[in-house]
């Protein structure tokens, strides 16, 4: 990991921001960058803000990083951030909840291409017990 940036109570939804996550993931930063300027989506100008922020930052910890293209977007999450709780007055003196939510952004850039911060994935379990062959 060479640096990271967070960006956290953006006001879009999670399944909002992950479409747009998901075009530069494993991206150098500089086509990321590239990618996000010309995205249609709202939150990819923040997105853009925030990958430029982990590029500054990795510039800032590393003298010798000299531009994005030496970078890789190792890994990058979206979680769910709190939840605003609205309510729209329905038929019959009901009311609706609206769920307005946020998300939090995190972007960690390294300068190895094949960084993961998380192992190769495993196996599913096996239970060991013998489902062939049995008799009735």
């Amino acid at each position: 990991m060479i640096s990271r940036a967070v960006l956290s109570s953006i006001r879009t939804t999670p399944q909002k921001a992950r479409r747009v996550v998901n075009l530069i993931r494993g991206e150098r930063a500089d086509i990321a960058l590239s990618t996000l300027k010309f995205a249609n989506q709202a939150v990819a100008t923040d997105l853009y803000t925030l990958v430029g922020s982990a590029v500054a930052n990795a510039k800032q910890k590393h003298p010798a990083i000299r531009d994005a293209s030496e970078l890789f977007i190792a890994e990058a999450t979206v979680d769910e951030g709190f939840t605003l709780k609205r309510f729209r007055p329905r038929a019959q003196g009901r009311g609706f909840t609206i769920r307005k939510r946020t998300s939090s952004i995190t972007v960690v850039l390294s300068d190895d291409v094949n960084y993961r911060t998380h192992g190769p994935r495993k196996a599913g379990r096996t239970s060991g017990k013998k489902t062939e062959g049995k008799a009735k």
